[in-house]
């Protein structure tokens, strides 16, 4: 039989793979008003939890990626695979798929 042990996993991407934090939902508007649950949208805003070591091109020449943990970024309304690590929902996306980086 299997033992089941309480281990605090973690995920490291591979290849130009970038974890993600998607920000808290918004449920009050700047005037104060409260937004239903179902009604607000999904953030397209988010925080890098881990960047994978980058992709080889054709020629074998590493490109690391330009983002690294920490960084805030914008990102796509859609795609990106949802990932539950220790009960936080993270996604996964490509480097590509990013929109930007704020400053």
């Amino acid at each position: 039989m299997f033992r089941t042990r309480a281990l605090a996993r973690s995920l490291a991407p591979l290849g130009d793979r970038i974890l993600v934090r998607r920000a808290a939902k918004e449920t009050q508007t700047a005037g104060g008003i409260y937004l239903p649950s179902d009604k607000s949208k999904s953030p397209n805003e988010g925080e890098v939890v881990a960047v994978g070591p980058g992709i080889k091109d054709v020629s074998g020449k590493l490109h690391v990626p330009t983002l690294k943990a920490g960084d805030p970024v914008l990102l796509p309304e859609y795609g990106g695979a949802k990932i539950e690590v220790d009960g936080d929902e993270l996604y996964l996306y490509r480097e590509d798929d990013i929109l930007g980086k704020f400053s």
